[in-house]
């Protein structure tokens, strides 16, 4: 089987005010958004559930828009940081000790999750730990516990320090039944690698950029994804989609480089790349990249 079939592209997030008049039409509707970004991508993975719970009725909301624009798309979500993340991550390290969710964070988050489930349209649950979470028996001991609590999810673990990827901690993952997320990100300091890795059924790679100068920035958040991903470097990614998709069931493939609508652009490119063909693009997005309109069958 051709492995191509089953990779899944999009990007990160879709409520971003820069995209208005970039990726979306000017005078477009915030509550039209997903509807009409579906109609371009098979793949959206909600952040907002990072940040704040899911209301059900609102995840029912956005799987039943983008099922009427685009009958093959699903959503990941991202696990609340309440379970990846020290409540003050900036200002202390994120380990088992300070990872502290309130009495009713499993309760609201799962009632989200369960939601988009209940539509068919969640195809895995990230659960994104920071640079600062590193590889020790404590903290290993709190992934299987967050396992245990998510089980019910197809769940991806993305871990961002290089202590992970090591033969016996990867062969420790796949037993646990959860996927790993293959990260394009700054490789500064003790930065995970990019990789290929398939330890579950579901594959997972996530594309942050690689704005070096902007990472660490005390600036405006989107500054550290403002970055624009060249054919060559997508290629060596439409390599390693390949890869990981021969052996796993289903691929995401996420860009979250979401800086003025940068994101969208390198998620149709690499849509185009692997599955050779043209693309149809929205229109106000090829007018900003012009790079897209060869591509676009627009």
């Amino acid at each position: 089987m051709d492995a191509r079939g089953n990779i899944k592209v999009g990007v990160a997030g879709w409520a971003y005010k820069d995209w208005q008049g970039i990726v979306y039409p000017p005078s477009l509707k915030a509550s039209a958004r997903v509807e009409y970004l579906a109609q371009f991508l098979d793949l959206i993975e909600i952040n907002t559930s990072f940040y704040g719970h899911i209301k059900p009725s609102v995840g029912k909301q956005w799987c039943r828009m983008a099922a009427k624009a685009n009958p093959d798309f699903v959503f990941t979500a991202k696990l609340n940081r309440a379970f990846t993340h020290s409540p003050v991550a900036v200002l202390e390290a994120t380990s088992a000790k300070t990872i502290r969710p309130g009495p009713s964070d499993e309760q609201d988050a799962k009632a989200g999750y369960d939601a988009v489930a209940s539509e068919g349209m969640l195809g895995a649950l990230l659960a994104q730990f920071p640079i600062s979470f590193k590889c020790t028996d404590e903290n290993r001991a709190y992934v299987e516990q967050l396992v245990q609590r998510f089980r019910s999810y197809p769940l991806v673990l993305e871990i961002r320090h290089a202590s992970w990827n090591e033969p016996e901690v990867l062969a420790w993952i796949q037993e646990l039944k959860v996927g790993l997320c293959n990260i394009d990100q700054p490789l500064l300091g003790r930065a995970i690698r990019p990789a290929a890795h398939a330890t579950s059924v579901v594959g997972y790679i996530r594309l942050h950029g690689r704005n070096y100068k902007q990472w660490f920035a005390e600036t405006n958040v989107r500054d550290r994804y403002d970055y624009l991903y060249s054919n060559e470097e997508l290629r060596k990614w439409k390599e390693r989609a390949v890869e990981v998709a021969a052996k796993a069931e289903t691929t995401y493939v996420v860009a979250n480089n979401h800086n003025l609508g940068k994101a969208a652009v390198n998620a149709l490119e690499l849509v185009a790349m692997i599955e050779a063909r043209k693309v149809q693009a929205p229109p106000t997005l090829v007018l900003h990249y012009p790079e897209l309109k060869p591509l676009s069958s627009g």
